[in-house]
């Protein structure tokens, strides 16, 4: 599937995500939808399909975090280094760090296109994208990785008896896996249990109370069919030897409308499903095989996309509508929040170039440590720190960094707007910029 991810998270742990697909007709701008996202949701995080410069400009100063995917079609020409640091020159370097650039994926489920280009320049691409963020000082600031659809298993019943496919075990994913921990970066995987069930395992697909599926090699009774799809996986990376890789589900979902007569596919049983996968990942329980684990775990989608081909089913897996209303609910609109209409909560717009004004914020680059620090420290003096606390105006992004924004600001401004009150040990720098969004408003007055 093709659209954008998005995690969302009731507190500082993200760990479930939406995608936010572009295939369709009706959609709201890209800034209709950042503001959507940032003042009616939870939602802190997105994944593009793409690297659309007019979706990165939406995101910039919302403190949202952005994934970008490089096409497949591109992968033979990043194997190239001086091509692949156009690449980061022209679609990272003018968006960042304005916009939160996290991740770049190179391709999406190369393995089963069968494209024997592709493949064969996939890990070479990956290796030749991070040398060229190397080369301008951004590969601590920005992972490299690439999705995975589950065909890239073999004898994946029982869980326990998972392994990669013949030939791409050694030659491509191997390597691919020697990557990701040697950058500690995650394997992006899709599973979909709504393209695995039957009428007879519907219940094993949606978490309902059913017989399970015993492996009899491992002795685990497995009771829904994402925890035995996720340890399929981790026991194919654990017989190459890389069982300490991370996992990150990149899609996974449950149509609202299907073709007529298809069981199992209506609005009830899509919000079940998502409401059910969103209590088993936030619940901490992990898998048999990996417990203890919170999976950062992204829903497919955001929106139905009428121009999709296919079944029904492809067009209906949105959780909102074209006009931001519900199919509906799985918790992540605020509270607060009554109606789809962003226009009712505007951000309001940076203030550039002011000549009166000054305020402080973050130094790009500024280790998370010492912006802990920062607050600790403001807040510790008894200033009013109440805005980034939980359902103050300014909580979210629940980031230390956006959090440390405003303190180190109210101290700034609280002390008397001298240069040395926004050094923090190097981690803060006076901008003219209004750092204000929505309803978060940063604190000035005229500099002095």
């Amino acid at each position: 599937m093709v659209g954008v991810l998005i995690i969302f998270s009731t507190g500082a742990n993200a760990s479930i995500g939406v995608n936010y697909g572009t295939l369709a007709n009706n959609l709201p701008p890209p800034h209709q939808v950042a503001e959507f996202l940032l003042h009616s949701t939870v939602i802190n995080r997105i994944r593009l399909f793409d690297a659309d410069p007019q979706i990165l400009r939406s995101f910039a100063h919302t403190g949202i975090a952005v994934t970008v995917t490089v096409p497949n079609d591109q992968i033979p020409h990043l194997t190239n280094l001086s091509f692949a640091q156009q690449w980061i020159s022209n679609h990272i370097q003018p968006h960042f760090p304005s916009t939160n650039i996290i991740r770049i994926l190179v391709g999406n489920e190369v393995i089963s296109t069968a494209n024997h280009l592709f493949i064969r320049n996939l890990v070479p691409a990956i290796q030749s994208l991070h040398t060229a963020l190397v080369s301008v000082s951004l590969h601590r600031r920005i992972q490299i990785s690439t999705p995975h659809s589950l065909g890239i298993l073999s004898d994946s019943t029982p869980p326990s008896s998972a392994k990669f496919r013949r030939g791409y075990d050694t030659h491509v994913l191997k390597p691919l896996l020697s990557f990701l921990r040697t950058t500690d970066s995650p394997l992006v995987v899709n599973p979909y249990p709504f393209f695995g069930y039957s009428i007879d395992t519907l219940d094993y697909a949606l978490f309902r109370p059913n017989p399970g599926l015993f492996d009899q090699h491992s002795k685990v009774l497995y009771t829904n069919m994402f925890d035995a799809q996720l340890d399929s996986v981790y026991s194919a990376m654990d017989r190459l030897g890389y069982s300490d890789v991370e996992i990150v589900v990149g899609e996974i979902g449950w149509p609202s409308e299907g073709d007529e007569g298809q069981i199992g596919v209506d609005v009830s049983t899509a919000a079940e499903f998502n409401k059910n996968l969103v209590a088993r990942v936030n619940s901490g329980i992990g898998t048999p095989l990996m417990p203890n684990r919170t999976f950062e775990t992204y829903i497919f989608a955001l929106f139905n996309e009428n121009l999709k081909s296919g079944p029904t089913s492809e067009r209906n897996f949105g959780i909102f509508r074209s006009d931001l209303t519900p199919v509906y609910d799985i918790g992540i609109l605020r509270p607060t929040v009554r109606t789809s209409n962003p226009e009712n909560n505007p951000r309001s717009p940076p203030v550039g170039g002011s000549s009166e004004k000054r305020w402080c914020v973050t130094k790009s680059g500024a280790e998370t440590v010492a912006l802990q620090r920062n607050i600790d420290y403001v807040c510790g003096l008894g200033l009013d720190c109440r805005p980034i606390n939980e359902n103050g105006p300014c909580f979210f992004p629940n980031t230390v960094k956006a959090h440390s924004a405003y303190a180190m600001n109210l101290f700034y401004q609280t002390m008397g707007k001298h240069e040395f009150d926004c050094d923090f040990d190097k981690t803060g720098e006076i901008t003219k910029i209004d750092p204000s969004y929505g309803s978060c408003e940063y604190q000035a007055g005229p500099f002095v």
